[in-house]
Order: structure tokens, then C-alpha cells, then sequence
């Protein structure tokens, strides 16, 4: 029974069709990230996402984008249309009878643990993450062994435009991380960090940089492993919720063992296989959500190899101003000296915590540092986009 199961689901979903013809609804275009040549999912001036699909032998299907459950017409093609979405990138699935799969007229995604539908919704007069008539950088491909672990790693490593012409000109490195359920793929793919560093540079508004996007161990979630340095995993802590370890004897966080491997195996590599600036002033550290959370966690455990800090909505992991960064936030004339920005933000449909409450902190402390609230934004890539854009303009600056 559970095979013939999976063999109707594989039917119904391989019938998934989009008729491709000329009676599209008013004013709509294809979404950015549909797949070559596909007419639907459209998107309209309000943002609203108009979807067509053809499956006859489907009993439901809804659209998790806005909740959205299509109809059924004679014909067997399956109509829709959202309420206006938010500009910028959503994660979506559709769920064809019960079960959740990714549209096949879609560029897909890896987030929140596994493949999932994205879908863009332009935001007016917004172009910075555009692709534009500009000298272009490379995002590269790099593997590269971990002895902490024993293990195989692999990160992606932007590199600015004219990197392969001058060969004796040095560049300063950003460490750039991803949120839960993510992974080295998202800064790239969701954030569009290539363009928006493409465009501030031929801009002149940010300096040629590199930026490293490696995987934070969060891409998995709870379900991520915690190892020693052999190897060997250790038991499963009971999880208090983000950012709080669990009790005595429970073991550490699950996204710890990333400070180990960023610090002993990542930046060594860069540093080697790279053209890199490598003092502490030249190097920066900043994170989207729980990489922020990470973030705070590196940067404070290593403040001798990072200058900058820029923590993106991250509602858990400050460590508070008595105690945290070895007592400095409570030294602020000293703190100050050290760290030549501290960048904080978040979207302003976010709860205070994720930044704003952070910020008030930090200026209540003596703390200089630089906020940012993206308005009309929540937890969601255009904030990020919108607070790297921010961020890179600041990075590297001779004060």
C-alpha cells in the first residue's frame, strides 16, 4: 500500500505542468527565480504571486507562500493568487495532496534544513543586489581539510574584480556566516553577496574585499552532531532554546565546534590560499540570526584576530556588559580602541531583542557602534542583504 502510495505521489507531482499561454493576468510578469522559460508562479505590481498548475490527478494543493490553497478547474489546472508578499526573497513549498515538495518551475534553495522553492518579489527602487554593467568578482569554490575534526570542509571564497590581475596587491577578509538551517550556500545564493559587493565597489562606496562563507554546523539544525577533536560524538544535550546551554553534564551547544575550526583550520587556509591582509585590522567577522549569535560567540573568544563585528538580527547570544568580551564591554574607552566597528541590526518588523534593545545597550554602555533598521522588513534575507549593503560600505575604512 505504501509503494502504490508513492507511486500516484510520483505521478501527480511529475503531471505538475504550467500551461503556457498568452492570457496571463494584468499586469504580472514571471517571478525572477522561475526556471527558464516558465510563465508561473507571476508576480504583480502589489506583490501579490499568481500561481497556475496543471495537475489533473491531484486531489489539493496549497501554497505554504501566504498560506494560499488553490482551486481546481474543469479543465484540472490549479489557480491561485497570494495576498501581497513582502519585497525580497521567500522560501516556499507546495503541498500537493498532504505532502510537501518543491515547485519544478522554481530555482530552488536550500534552507530551513532542507530544498525548498524561492521566490523574489522586487521591491521598488531597490537595485543594489541587482546584477548590473559592472566589473564582476568570482565566488570560488574551496575545499580544504579540517584537522580539527579530521574532516573534509568546504567553503565559498568571493574574491573582488581585478583579483587576478595585480598579483601583488593584498585584499582584507571578511568572515561571512549564514543562519539556522542554512549553510555556505545561502550568503551567495539568497543574499546575493557577489552583486551587492560588485555594484559598492565600481561604486566606490566599499573596498575591494574577500569574503569567506563557510558552513556554521547550523545548516541541520538539532540534529547536528557534536564531536571532539578525535572525532567521536558526543551524547545529544537536551536543548534550552537558542543561545542557552543545557544543564550540568548536557554538554555544549551544537553550532560551538565551529569556533574551533574557523579560527585553527578556516582562516590558516585563507591565509595560505589567498592573497590576504591577515592582521587583526584587516579582518572582519559577521553573521545573519544564530551566525550572529556565532558571531558574538568567535569574536569575543578571539578578539585578537578580528577588528570588525557586525551581528544581523540576532535575538540570542549578546553576552551582556559585565561580563562579556573578558570584561571589555564594561572598559568602553578600552573596548573602543580594540574593535573599530561594531555593526548591529535588524528588520523592524523584528522584536526589539533581535537588535534595537542590543544597540540601546551597547550606547547606554559607552559603546560606539552602528545601528541599522530595515524598514518594513523581518527576519528575512532583504533585512540581511539591506545590513551587509550597510555593513560593507563601513568595513575596512581608516577611521
Amino acid at each position: 500500500m505504501k509503494n502504490l502510495f508513492l507511486v500516484l505521489l510520483l505521478f501527480v507531482i511529475s503531471s505538475v505542468g504550467h500551461t503556457q499561454n498568452n492570457d496571463f493576468p494584468a499586469g504580472t510578469k514571471p517571478a525572477s527565480t522561475n526556471i527558464l522559460g516558465a510563465e508561473y508562479p507571476r508576480v504583480d505590481s502589489l506583490g501579490q504571486v499568481y500561481f497556475r498548475i496543471e495537475a489533473p490527478e491531484a486531489t489539493s494543493i496549497s501554497v505554504s507562500l501566504g498560506n494560499v490553497p488553490l482551486t481546481k478547474g474543469d479543465d484540472g489546472v490549479w489557480t491561485g493568487v497570494t495576498k501581497p508578499q513582502d519585497p525580497g526573497f521567500h522560501y516556499y513549498t507546495l503541498k500537493i495532496n498532504g505532502v510537501d515538495v518543491a515547485d519544478p518551475y522554481t530555482e530552488t534553495f536550500f534552507g530551513a534544513s532542507r530544498i525548498m522553492s524561492g521566490m523574489e518579489i522586487p521591491e521598488a527602487g531597490v537595485d543594489f543586489y541587482d546584477i548590473k554593467n559592472v566589473p564582476h568578482g568570482q565566488v570560488r569554490s574551496v575545499y580544504y581539510w579540517s584537522k580539527s575534526f579530521n574532516e573534509p570542509r568546504h567553503a565559498y571564497v568571493y574574491t573582488p574584480p581585478g583579483y587576478d590581475k595585480d598579483l601583488d596587491k593584498k585584499y582584507p577578509v571578511l568572515y561571512l556566516q549564514h543562519g539556522m538551517g542554512e549553510d555556505r550556500r545561502a550568503w551567495p545564493n539568497q543574499g546575493r553577496t557577489n552583486f551587492i559587493l560588485d555594484n559598492l565597489i565600481a561604486e566606490g562606496k566599499a573596498k575591494p574585499m574577500i569574503i569567506v562563507m563557510e558552513d556554521g554546523g547550523i545548516a541541520r539544525a538539532f540534529n547536528t552532531p557534536i564531536r571532539d577533536k578525535s572525532g567521536k560524538i558526543l551524547p545529544k544535550p537536551e536543548r534550552q532554546g537558542p543561545g542557552r546551554r543545557g544543564g550540568p553534564g548536557q554538554g555544549p551547544n551544537f553550532w560551538d565546534e565551529f569556533t574551533e575550526t574557523i579560527i585553527t583550520d578556516l582562516i590558516p587556509t585563507i591565509d595560505k590560499q589567498f592573497r590576504t591582509l591577515s592582521d587583526r585590522e584587516n579582518r572582519a567577522i559577521a553573521g545573519l540570526s544564530l551566525g550572529g549569535t556565532q558571531t558574538y560567540q568567535i569574536s569575543q573568544a578571539n578578539l585578537d584576530k578580528f577588528a570588525s563585528i557586525g551581528v544581523f538580527s540576532a535575538p540570542f547570544g549578546f553576552p551582556g556588559v559585565e561580563s562579556g568580551y573578558n570584561g571589555l564591554l564594561a572598559k568602553p574607552d578600552e573596548f573602543n580602541k580594540q574593535v573599530k566597528l561594531f555593526y548591529v541590526s535588524m528588520g523592524s518588523k523584528e522584536g526589539p531583542r533581535s537588535g534595537r534593545a542590543i544597540h540601546e545597550t551597547l550606547d547606554n554602555a559607552g559603546i560606539n557602534n552602528v545601528y541599522y533598521e530595515a524598514p518594513g522588513t523581518a527576519h528575512e534575507f532583504q533585512t540581511w542583504r539591506k545590513s551587509l549593503y550597510g555593513f560593507a560600505q563601513l568595513l575596512f575604512q581608516k577611521k
